[in-house]
C-alpha cells in the first residue's frame, strides 16, 4: 500500500471505541534480527496494517516481479499529523524526549498530548513494557504512536494487545517524532526516493549506525538469495 493510501486507510477507520491493533511497519532490520532471534516472528503478526518500511525492500521484491510498494513509517506518521489529527483531539506518544514532544506540541497545536517515556533498560525490563502497554487503555485515543526503538515497540504493542482492554490503532513510528520535531535531519528527497536514507542517517550517526547498516544490514541479501532457492 503507498503512503497517501495508508493515511487515508487510518484516517476512515482508527476509532478510540474500535478494537486494538496496531500498524507493523517492517524494514530491513525487522527482517534480518527475527533470523538470529526467531522469538521476535510473532511481534509482527497484527491485525492491523502491514507495511513495508524499506525501499531496500521493495526493489528486491521487484527484481521477482513483486509489488511491494514503499510506505515508510516516517511518511505515514507525518501526513497523519499534517492531514488527519485535529488539534484538539487526545494523542498518544510513548517514547521521545521532552523536547521532540514540545515541539509536536508547538509546530501542530496539540492541545492533549499524552506522553509516557519508560525507563530504560526497555528490552530487558518487563515491568517497563507492562507500564508502557498499561498506558494506552488508560489513556483512549485514536492513534498510539510508540517510539521507543525496535524490539521494544514491537514488544510493547504485542504486549497492548494481549491486555484484551486497550482499543483504537497505535503505530511503530521509529525516529518519527525527531524527524517532525526537527532535531533530527532526515535524508532529502532523492536520497529517500533512491533508497538512500540508511546512507545518510549513518553519515549523520556512525557511532550508532554502523554495526546496523555495516555489518547487520547486508544479511538482507543473503536471505533474499535464500529465499528465492526455496521458491525456484
Amino acid at each position: 500500500m503507498e503512503t497517501a493510501a495508508a493515511v487515508a486507510w487510518l484516517a476512515a477507520t482508527a476509532s478510540a471505541g474500535a478494537p486494538f491493533s496496531y500498524v507493523v511497519t517492517p524494514n530491513t532490520d525487522h527482517r534480518v534480527q527475527p533470523e538470529r532471534e526467531p522469538d521476535l516472528w510473532p511481534l509482527y503478526r497484527s491485525d492491523g496494517l502491514m507495511l513495508n518500511d524499506s525501499r531496500i525492500l521493495a526493489r528486491l521484491a521487484g527484481f521477482d516481479g513483486m509489488d511491494l510498494p514503499a510506505s515508510p513509517g516516517a511518511d505515514v506518521v507525518a501526513g497523519l499529523f499534517e492531514n488527519v489529527i485535529r488539534a484538539d483531539v487526545p494523542v498518544v506518544i510513548i517514547g521521545g524526549v521532552d523536547e521532540d514532544i514540545a515541539a509536536l506540541r508547538a509546530r501542530y497545536g496539540l492541545t492533549d498530548i499524552r506522553w509516557h517515556q519508560p525507563p530504560n533498560p526497555r528490552r530487558k525490563n518487563p515491568k517497563a513494557i507492562s507500564a508502557a502497554a498499561a498506558f494506552i487503555p488508560a489513556h483512549p485515543a485514536r492513534f498510539h504512536f510508540l517510539s521507543v526503538g525496535g524490539p521494544q515497540q514491537e514488544m510493547l504493542a504485542a504486549a497492548a494487545l494481549g491486555r484484551g482492554d486497550a482499543g483504537s490503532v497505535a503505530l511503530w513510528c521509529g525516529a518519527s517524532p525527531e524527524f517532525l520535531s526537527g532535531r533530527v535531519v532526515r535524508a532529502p528527497r532523492w536520497m529517500r526516493a533512491a533508497g538512500l536514507e540508511w546512507l545518510f542517517l549513518l553519515a549523520s550517526q556512525p557511532r550508532r549506525l554502523a554495526w546496523r547498516h555495516l555489518v547487520e544490514g547486508p544479511a538482507i541479501f543473503r536471505i533474499w538469495q535464500a529465499v528465492r532457492h526455496t521458491n525456484a
